[in-house]
């Protein structure tokens, strides 16, 4: 039986949307080959190992985040796409994309793989998901990688600080000043 590339992308598709629900945490082939409709034996064809397949659930959901920045349009001036970018990043599409990098990035800093050099990969396309959007808007490219590094490490903080319920008003002054200090970068 040859492999199938578009079954495997389906697959892909569908293993990504049970991680989004269930977290990568206690993954297990089973229960996840029987959500999709399938034997673990068959995703192990396509995919190879759990690890390949755990690597593939993350490269979608990272498409998925870096898709989601990438639909923005240009915002205004910098403090503004702070703002824009927040709504991404705090959008119920968005939270579960996150919820399944911080598990990630959790097993990577144990140095597990292939949680560590997904994670690496997935920051560096993430970060210039950011700097696109902000030389979109207007930003030069020193200013842009400089304040996106800043806007993503604080959003990172922001999001581990509080569940998303708790300090709603906190949190938007945080945000408020995030988008001031970094417009400040710029004069």
């Amino acid at each position: 039986m040859a492999k199938d590339p578009e079954r495997r992308e389906a697959w892909t598709r569908e293993a990504t949307d049970y991680a989004l629900e269930q977290g990568l945490i206690g993954l297990s082939l089973r229960p996840l080959a029987a959500a999709i409709g399938t034997s673990d034996r068959m995703l192990l064809y396509h995919f190879g190992t759990k690890d390949d397949l755990v690597a593939a659930v993350l490269h979608d959901s990272n498409d998925r985040a870096v898709a989601a920045v990438s639909a923005l349009d240009p915002s205004t001036d910098l403090r503004a796409a702070v703002h824009d970018l927040w709504s991404v990043v705090r959008s119920a599409e968005f939270e579960p994309c996150t919820r399944l990098y911080v598990e990630a990035a959790a097993l990577g800093l144990l140095g597990r793989e292939p949680y560590a050099g997904v994670v690496r990969e997935a920051n560096e396309r993430w970060l210039r998901s950011f700097v696109t959007h902000l030389t979109r808007s207007g930003v030069a490219r020193p200013l842009a990688g400089r304040a996106a590094t800043i806007i993503d490490a604080a959003f990172m903080g922001f999001q581990l600080d509080a569940p998303p319920d708790v300090g709603t008003t906190a949190r938007k002054r945080a945000v408020a000043d995030l988008s001031d200090a970094v417009a400040a970068l710029g004069r």
